[in-house]
């Protein structure tokens, strides 16, 4: 009898503890279950503690009420250029009614993929292969929209559609590398062609300033050089009138001017004027002591040329003609010293050619030059 009661009690406990392990029912955080009594909906459990009869009620798998991600592989979409795609997307979805995602549609990530294939195909065949590798945002926004109004009434919440990856054809890739590399090689042409533009306008400015200057140097040059010259000229000439230069002087003076006649390139004789004897004879008095009177000087008019160099500058106005008794040297030299006149002023005539020139040119590049 001891035994028997011994198993009764062991046999009680057992079934009271199968009692309350069905009784009694823990659902975790963010899940939830569904309970049919006797084959019908009866309730949602809650997350906690939750008591259901045993034998009666019959508990439905866990359904998790967190964000979940799904991934759908790449499905092959027809753009309006006829062009076949690849485009693999991603989809953020939510379960807000436990009891609609479980009755009513069978298997709602299923439902969603084959949702979301259906609309890329509507929505990517309205537009060609550029405007779909630029506009997932719009594609993404559209999907979304069309999902989520859809899976409401399963108890679901679309929250992002995203596209993960668009594959063209390899042909297409290949087109769109040329294209891209194209339009690289004309952006760098177009910025050689540039630098180099506007490296030829920067020495063309460079060389035309310099131009200016280099003339502007020439024509000061020039300018000093004229006006030095000019001041020697005056200042011996003022001396010389000034000191009323003593006769002894001019014949020394004269004298050794005679070696230099000699030197001229074309000289095979000179001549010997009638004043070199009187010019010796005033220089041998002067050295000697000798008291005569050397010749006069005669006083010059305004504008009239005396003395040694009168015969100079009368062949440089034109050669007289020979009288009955000249000598025929002395006509030859004076049409020589006539000669060497018309050449001085020919010289001068050119350099007074080639000073307007430059004064042309400076005018030139002032004008020209940007103010």
């Amino acid at each position: 009898m001891e035994i028997a009661a011994l198993v009764a009690a062991a046999i009680a406990v057992a079934l009271m503890f199968i009692l309350v392990f069905k009784t009694v029912r823990i659902v975790p955080q963010a899940r939830a279950r569904n309970i049919e009594r006797f084959g019908r909906y009866r309730k949602t459990l809650e997350p906690g503690m939750n008591f259901i009869i045993p034998f009666v009620d019959r508990l439905k798998p866990l359904i998790d009420l967190r964000e979940q991600v799904v991934a759908f592989k790449g499905q092959p979409v027809i753009t309006e250029d006829n062009l076949v795609v690849l485009i693999d997307t991603v989809l953020f979805f939510q379960i807000t009614d436990p009891r609609a995602a479980d009755y009513e549609i069978v298997n709602y990530i299923q439902a969603i993929e084959q949702i979301t294939v259906t609309m890329l195909r509507s929505v990517i065949g309205s537009m060609d292969l550029e405007q779909t590798l630029t506009s997932r945002d719009k594609i993404n926004n559209m999907l979304r929209g069309v999902l989520d109004e859809a899976s409401g009434k399963w108890g679901i919440r679309v929250t992002r559609v995203e596209i993960k990856a668009i594959e063209p054809p390899k042909s297409v890739v290949d087109a769109m590398e040329k294209q891209m590399r194209a339009e690289r090689e004309k952006r760098a042409a177009i910025l050689t062609a540039e630098g180099v533009r506007q490296s030829k306008i920067l020495t063309a400015e460079g060389e035309k300033q310099s131009s200016i200057l280099r003339a502007e140097g020439d024509k000061q040059s020039q300018i000093l050089r004229a006006e030095g010259q000019a001041q020697a000229i005056g200042t011996v000439f003022q001396a010389v009138h000034r000191n009323d230069a003593d006769p002894k002087v001019l014949a020394y003076q004269y004298l050794q001017t005679l070696p230099q006649l000699a030197q001229a390139q074309g000289s095979t004789f000179w001549v010997i004027p009638s004043e070199v004897t009187t010019a010796l004879k005033t220089l041998s008095g002067a050295f000697s002591g000798d008291s005569a009177s050397p010749p006069a000087v005669p006083q010059a008019r305004p504008g009239e040329v005396t003395g040694a160099a009168a015969p100079a500058l009368a062949a440089a106005d034109g050669p007289p003609p020979p009288g009955p008794g000249a000598n025929g040297d002395l006509a030859k030299a004076e049409q020589a010293v006539a000669e060497e006149a018309a050449r001085t002023r020919e010289e001068v005539a050119q350099v007074e050619q080639e000073v307007a020139a430059v004064q042309r040119q400076v005018a030139e590049a002032e004008r020209t030059t940007p103010r």
